[in-house]
């Protein structure tokens, strides 16, 4: 069989979609041929029956010239696929969805998020399936979605024996509001209060949009005189299996429904996570935390501060165990039987 996947960015070096790089690798192993249509083409070294396609974002395109290469694709290369899979842009399905549909092509839409609208609900009826990890996403309530593996390559994130600094702890993602980055900093500061000795570095580059949300967390930061928070830059994505095994606590606060990679990913790496995502609560309550509390969040990590070495192991133990279940063989495996 023949793929069609179209995707945002094709960028092994990508702070935040590096990932799906590998996502390729892994389904070419299960399609005879795949070509790739990107928004925007970056480093890649792909399977020979990957070809790549770009819209042309890296070279400064306008959006109407993107529309016109995305037609101009989807015509040319007709005859070479014979299902489409759009991974996170329902915009792709809106606008090309009647022209697959009519040549006979079946769609499958990944759309993972807690927000979604009357152009979700339309690009979901033009899909075949839609795939989600989260129960909490806008997509799962339609009877043609399917749950799916968060897709980690566990042969890449795992423990790299670096030793890990006591009381560290770690958010690595894309800086935004829906990300909550300030629920952690509230958090620090109570522990601040309570003269808990702990450390935290924050990885993750802002789009121009989230800017201001970006800037009142360094001036949050400021104004509470948290001297042991530290900012970083966003960094590829095959980089952040260092950065995950020198950390001893990684803490997502995103809400439910968009279940961030990060938390296996970290999880993986053998970090004790704290997560607000109700799915994470129904695997692993005790590392779980109320959405948007930062009081409760403080209490958690004080408690893991606690814990002896020999709990840590364990529950070091707990998350790898955990990440298993979300590897990206398992998801390549599961994707390749629905997409057919």
């Amino acid at each position: 069989m023949r793929l069609l996947i179209v995707t945002q960015t094709l960028d092994r070096s990508d702070p935040v979609l590096g990932f799906f790089h590998r996502w390729i690798e892994e389904l070419s192993k299960h399609y005879e041929r795949i070509n790739v249509i990107c928004l925007k083409e970056g480093a890649h070294s792909l399977p020979e029956n990957v070809d790549v396609h770009s819209l042309g974002k890296e070279g400064g395109a306008s959006r109407l010239k993107y529309v016109f290469r995305l037609f101009r694709y989807i015509w040319k290369l007709r005859n070479e696929y014979d299902a489409v899979f759009v991974h996170m842009n329902q915009e792709y399905v809106l606008l090309a969805g009647l022209f697959w549909r009519l040549t006979g092509k079946r769609i499958y839409l990944w759309r993972n998020h807690y927000a979604g609208s009357m152009m979700t609900n339309l690009a979901v009826a033009l899909s075949t399936k839609v795939f989600c990890t989260s129960r909490f996403s806008y997509t799962a309530k339609f009877r043609k979605t399917v749950l799916m593996p968060v897709g980690i390559d566990t042969s890449i994130f795992k423990p790299l024996g670096s030793p890990r600094k006591a009381g560290s702890i770690l958010s690595l993602g894309r800086i935004a509001p829906s990300k909550r980055v300030d629920v952690l900093i509230e958090a620090l500061d109570i522990l601040k209060q309570k003269s808990v000795d702990v450390e935290a570095h924050i990885f993750g580059d802002a789009l121009p949009r989230d800017a201001d949300y970006h800037a009142s967390l360094l001036k949050r930061v400021g104004e509470l005189g948290l001297e042991n928070v530290k900012f970083h830059a966003g960094v590829p994505n095959y980089e952040t299996p260092k950065i995950y095994s020198a950390h001893d606590v990684f803490v997502n606060c995103s809400g439910s429904g968009m279940y961030d990679k990060t938390i296996f990913e970290a999880a993986a790496c053998g970090c004790l996570v704290l997560a607000s995502s109700r799915d994470f609560s129904e695997l692993a309550p005790d590392f779980s935390f109320a959405e948007g509390s930062s009081e409760e969040l403080a209490a958690r990590i004080e408690q893991l501060m606690s814990l002896s070495e020999a709990d840590r192991e364990t529950a070091r133990d707990e998350m790898r165990a955990l990440a298993e279940r979300h590897s990206l063989q398992e998801l390549g495996r599961r994707l390749a039987e629905a997409v057919r």
